[in-house]
């Protein structure tokens, strides 16, 4: 059974979530247990898949992985969670059970369910282990802000809309279009008469 109550003393551990049922899905983050239920909405999966094939193309034969979650990161014994998106350019991070260390790049997109956690917890986290880039999609405001890492520490967010194009620092070569993203159709420009 997954975590029912707060654990006495050091919180819970990477051998503590290990125990749990593998039909539920939780996170640590500090030694605090997070559930990962409900699942995701459909909008949710379809923002995420859009993005994970649009990696999984372009990032192809260039050094770097793409996983989707569930996957299980392992920072430290008292902080493992599964992000949405994430791509690792550390081989030696990926192991057969699941990524050891900061991803170059962390995407979650925002579940009511989550949203306090992604925007609190898990940006201090990333932030702590040195996560170079994170991005928070946001699907009901079709925006989405950018944290990038420097001198130990993220910038104040950068926002895009949806009607924006947003180049991955990481990733120079590599853009989000976000009406794409977002399922949009930008507006065409109207005809000018002659």
């Amino acid at each position: 059974m997954g975590p029912t109550a707060e654990k006495m003393g050091n919180g819970f551990t990477y051998s503590d979530y290990l125990r749990w049922p593998e039909d539920e899905r939780w996170e640590i983050i500090n030694g605090k247990a997070y559930a990962m239920t409900p699942a995701p909405s459909i909008r949710h999966q379809k923002i995420s898949m859009y993005i994970s094939s649009l990696f999984a193309q372009h990032l192809k034969g260039k050094g770097c992985q793409p996983f989707h979650a569930p996957i299980d990161v392992v920072f430290d014994e008292a902080n493992i969670v599964q992000p949405d998106l994430l791509v690792i350019c550390d081989k030696s991070k990926i192991t057969e059970a699941n990524i050891q260390g900061a991803p170059d790049l962390v995407i979650e997109i925002l579940s009511p369910s989550t949203a306090l956690k992604d925007k609190r917890e898990k940006k201090a986290l990333y932030e702590r282990f040195g996560v170079r880039e994170y991005l928070i999609v946001y699907p009901a405001e079709e925006l989405v802000e950018r944290f990038l890492l420097g001198d130990g520490r993220y910038s104040a967010p950068e926002v895009f809309g949806w009607d924006e194009v947003l180049p991955l620092a990481v990733f120079p070569e590599l853009h989000l279009n976000l009406w794409e993203v977002f399922d949009r159709q930008l507006p065409q420009p109207e005809a000018v008469e002659p």
